[in-house]
């Protein structure tokens, strides 16, 4: 790792965090939930909105309109495309401008109104290269499992460990829209969507916005809430095998655990170090590729792992302790940064994980990122 990269350990602070109601709101749109989720991470923080001087929106059309709407003059912006992604790239960009001195307080907002606009993450409406037609993130992600459990004997009964880990955190978080508890035989009567794949291995589609203020570990000393800091960060893309936003034939293992272990490198943290992991799961499955590629087990391994409850609180790894998109809401892993975040600081009521001071946030994709964060 770059020595001037990994100097950014524990330099770097959240300090505010706001995140909307999940559901069907065609009462407003993106700038409305946007400032919402604005305002509730600006008064978690206790700033005033005056010394905001970044701007960073995902999924928000216009970036200049989210500003209006606000008050702001930032001297900072950037606008990030509408991928899940994202959600890892953005809090590094905006670590980046804090280090340089582009900004000296940066509100990262993530909106979504993919429900009550009947967004179909598929279709004519994707922009990506897809062949044959193939748009369906789903069906791609059904491929990839059913090549899993052909080359390890994985199967949907350890998947469905992953949706009722997830759906029992739910049960513990007011905020979640899943509130039926859920068995393993549930998961394997659910009407099947794209086999292996069922109804609850998918994430649910809903309108919601989320929000993030970053500063420096300075500035971050006597504000209203404890600093949760940035430890390590690490990124890998893979687009030289295919440039198929949704399927890999090695489960992005390369691209995730150069990525993972970049993020490990930077906060001097291994697996054993991790109290509680949120990975992005738009799909079940890929919660089983991410611990493989970050090493909490081996390749083929995640299967078993998964077994007996390791991702449930009282587990040995605690993960989506919110619920996850599985089961809280889909944010894009955006919402999945702020639980980090949350348990951090230890705010999460019933869902706590006891003594957390490690989180890790982790995205298995073609475009990998892996963020720890710690307590200040």
């Amino acid at each position: 790792m770059d020595n001037e990269l990994k100097s950014l350990r524990d330099q770097i602070a959240v300090v505010g965090v706001g995140t909307t109601a999940y559901g069907s709101f065609p009462e407003t749109d993106d700038y409305g939930l946007g400032a919402a989720a604005f305002k509730q991470a600006l008064d978690d923080s206790g700033l005033e909105k005056k010394v905001i001087d970044g701007l960073l929106v995902c999924r928000v059309p216009y970036y200049g309109r989210m500003g209006e709407m606000l008050g702001l003059d930032p001297r900072w912006t950037m606008s990030l495309p509408p991928h899940g992604r994202m959600s890892g790239m953005a809090v590094i960009e905006a670590m980046m401008a804090l280090h340089c001195g582009a900004a000296d307080y940066v509100a990262l907002i993530y909106t979504n109104i993919g429900r009550s606009r009947r967004m179909n993450y598929g279709g004519e409406e994707t922009g990506f290269w897809d062949p044959w037609g193939f748009t369906s993130p789903g069906a791609a992600h059904a491929m990839m499992f059913r090549m899993h459990m052909e080359k390890y004997g994985t199967t949907t009964r350890q998947l469905a460990e992953v949706s009722v880990a997830f759906r029992k955190h739910a049960l513990l978080n007011p905020d979640a829209v899943m509130k039926k508890p859920m068995t393993i035989e549930d998961h394997e009567e659910s009407r099947p969507i794209v086999e292996p794949l069922r109804l609850f291995d998918y994430c649910l589609i809903n309108d919601g916005a989320v929000c993030m203020i970053m500063t420096t570990k300075d500035r971050a000393k006597d504000l209203k809430q404890k600093p949760v800091l940035i430890s390590g960060i690490g990124a890998q893309e893979s687009f030289s095998e295919a440039s198929i936003s949704n399927f890999a034939l090695d489960f992005w293992h390369g691209a995730t655990s150069k990525a993972g272990a970049e993020a490990f490198a930077m906060a001097g943290v291994g697996t054993n170090d991790i109290d509680v992991l949120l990975a992005y799961d738009n799909f079940s499955p890929t919660v089983l590729f991410t611990l493989e590629g970050l090493g909490f087990c081996g390749q083929g391994e995640a299967g078993g792992f998964v077994e007996g409850g390791t991702l449930a609180l009282g587990g040995e790894l605690p993960t989506n302790t919110d619920g996850g998109h599985l089961s809280n809401s889909y944010m894009q892993g955006w919402a999945l940064n702020i639980e980090a975040v949350r348990q951090v600081r230890g705010d999460c009521g019933a869902r706590q994980v006891k003594d957390c001071e490690v989180a890790l946030y982790a995205q298995a994709t073609p475009c990998s990122r892996a963020i720890v964060y710690t307590a200040g």
